[in-house]
């Protein structure tokens, strides 16, 4: 009995249940989501903030609070799946915080009926939340208030609007924001290092192709297609002067060499592992320098000087980029590919790749815990974050996050260094930026515009229809006046028939928007917040590319584009 192996361990309840999310994420993006706090600011209609957060308590956020200082109209039963009869005339943000938590045991909510006029003013009433999401409408001043608390924290900020047919949302991420899992093609990921290998990868090589010529069939139709490449370039640079294929004809010319060297009368199975090399050739002979995003990592200020107080990312890119700057290679990850070969064949080139990445790990961390030292830091990194860099290291992502426009009361609305760019975007065939023009008047009329002099909720356009030819010029005249300040600031040429064209477009956008009433339709708010939940977890779990920084979506023509403002 005490010889007998060890039960096996069936996965836990925990992982049954999320276990597709698991495979996306996972357990290291799962724990981040159960670690965070989200913070729903709801108005309006509220329904796509609603959605949004269903969207995130399904997989398993830890916390979330909605603060909504609405009640429960016959309106909302309309729209609001989260939202029964028997809840008429009570506070919106309890019953659907309480409905929510019942999709998901392992959840906690809260809610906050406070007015968030008054609510925004107690102090430090921001600090408990890892994140937080504002929907439309919301008075300006207070969406500046957040765009600094977010600032100041360094937490991300969504706003979202969701009128009618169409939609928007905005992100606002910390200035410097690194990802480093980005889950790039698998195909895009393999990196052999066939044009720099090391010389255990050539004594593999070397072993596995003697006599290559003279083996018999079974024997040459299983050499791993890695060897094959590595004994046919080495014979390439005997008649090269010692250079390897330089360009695409060159790489063309290598991939004959070896196609004609795969026998066509092989009798023991074929000579698949030949067809794996042609097919390798050109995504792998390249050589393996670091793509210019990388290199600015290397090149940023808080990589160049680590001080005591810096997040590990940029210890471990200082670490990285010393190694880069010494070989002029970033540290092997270690994968192979699957391949046809022996199985024993294949495990000892697992192990020459695995066995190289270990090295160059050990160097990057022996790097990281001088920088350590010399920086005072009193905690140590932990070798699974460094293991984890260096794996990804050829496709780690920084996004320099900004803060997106909240339209004032008074002034103008600016576009800074993006100016040019946006103009530009504006003049495209089917562009959306006059749909963002639209939406950024829409909020100066909701600036401009208050029901009482004591605040409270504002007015938005169309909502009364008495009123609605008159707001659905005034949003227009704005609207105008933000594509006029937009093409002066980026000093633009536009043509007069292009320009014409474009406020039509701006006219018939703005129309659609005053006709909504501020009113949402639940398939726009559910996809929306959809869209917005998955953007939410890419930056809980600092997994794969978020949007930068700005989303449009016309549902009219099913039309979505993004740009950075």
């Amino acid at each position: 009995m005490a010889d007998l192996p060890p039960p096996v361990q069936g996965p836990t309840a925990k992982e049954k249940k999320y276990d597709r999310q698991l495979r996306l994420w996972g357990a290291t993006g799962q724990l981040a989501l159960e670690n965070s706090h989200v913070l729903l600011i709801n108005s309006g209609p509220g329904v796509v903030g609603v959605e949004t957060l269903k969207n995130l308590v399904l997989p398993g956020i830890g916390n979330f609070t909605i603060q909504d200082s609405a009640v429960v109209s016959e309106a909302d039963l309309g729209v609001n799946f989260f939202l029964e009869e028997q809840h008429l005339g009570g506070f919106r943000a309890e019953h659907t915080c309480n409905l929510l938590k019942e999709l998901n045991p392992d959840v906690k909510g809260n809610f906050i009926t406070e007015p968030v006029e008054t609510w925004l003013t107690q102090p430090n009433v921001l600090n408990p939340y890892t994140l937080v999401i504002v929907s439309a409408p919301i008075r300006s001043e207070l969406l500046a208030k957040l765009s600094a608390h977010a600032d100041a924290a360094i937490i991300p900020l969504f706003y979202i609007h969701s009128i009618g047919f169409y939609s928007h949302f905005a992100i606002h991420l910390p200035p410097a924001f690194p990802i480093i899992d980005t889950h790039p093609d698998p195909e895009s990921i393999t990196d052999l290092r066939l044009l720099r290998p090391w010389p255990e990868l050539l004594q593999y090589a070397a072993d596995k192709t003697t006599n290559l010529e003279a083996m018999d069939g079974e024997d040459h139709g299983h050499v791993p297609y890695v060897a094959l490449l590595l004994h046919y370039l080495e014979k390439w640079k005997e008649e090269h002067d010692g250079q390897v294929p330089q360009n695409y004809k060159d790489k063309t010319t290598f991939r004959d060499i070896v196609s004609k060297a795969a026998r066509t009368n092989n009798p023991e199975g074929g000579e698949e592992n030949f067809d794996e090399a042609v097919a390798a050739v050109l995504k792998s002979l390249n050589p393996p320098e670091a793509s210019s995003a990388v290199k600015e990592i290397f090149k940023a200020p808080e990589c160049v000087l680590v001080r005591q107080d810096s997040p590990s990312f940029w210890v471990i890119a200082n670490a990285v980029g010393l190694f880069y700057t010494k070989y002029g290679v970033l540290p092997v990850p270690g994968a192979v590919p699957d391949m046809k070969a022996r199985s024993a064949d294949y495990i000892q080139l697992q192990n020459v790749y695995k066995s190289k990445a270990r090295k160059d790990l050990a160097e990057v961390l022996e790097s990281v815990r001088f920088l350590e030292r010399n920086a005072n830091r009193s905690t140590a990194i932990e070798e699974k974050d460094v293991e984890a860099f260096c794996k990804n290291a050829a496709h780690i992502k920084l996004v320099r996050g900004r803060p997106f426009h909240v339209v004032p009361a008074e002034g103008s609305v600016r576009w800074g260094d993006r100016a040019k760019s946006i103009a530009q975007t504006l003049t495209f065939p089917d562009s959306l930026v006059p749909l963002y023009i639209a939406f950024l008047a829409w909020d100066k009329f909701v600036a401009t515009h208050e029901k009482d002099a004591l605040g409270g909720a504002p007015k938005v356009p169309g909502e009364s229809d008495t009123d609605l030819e008159a707001d659905n010029e005034k949003v227009t005249s704005i609207a105008f006046k933000i594509a006029n300040d937009l093409v002066k600031e980026a000093a633009a040429s536009i043509d007069e028939d292009e320009y014409a064209t474009i406020k039509t477009q701006i006219g018939e956008f703005v129309q659609e928007l005053v006709r909504a009433g501020g009113a949402e339709l639940h398939n726009i708010s559910a996809f929306t917040g959809g869209i917005v939940s998955q953007e939410v977890i890419k930056v809980i779990t600092e997994q794969y590319i978020p949007v930068d920084n700005t989303c449009i979506f016309d549902g009219i023509r099913s039309k979505s584009a993004v740009f950075k403002v």
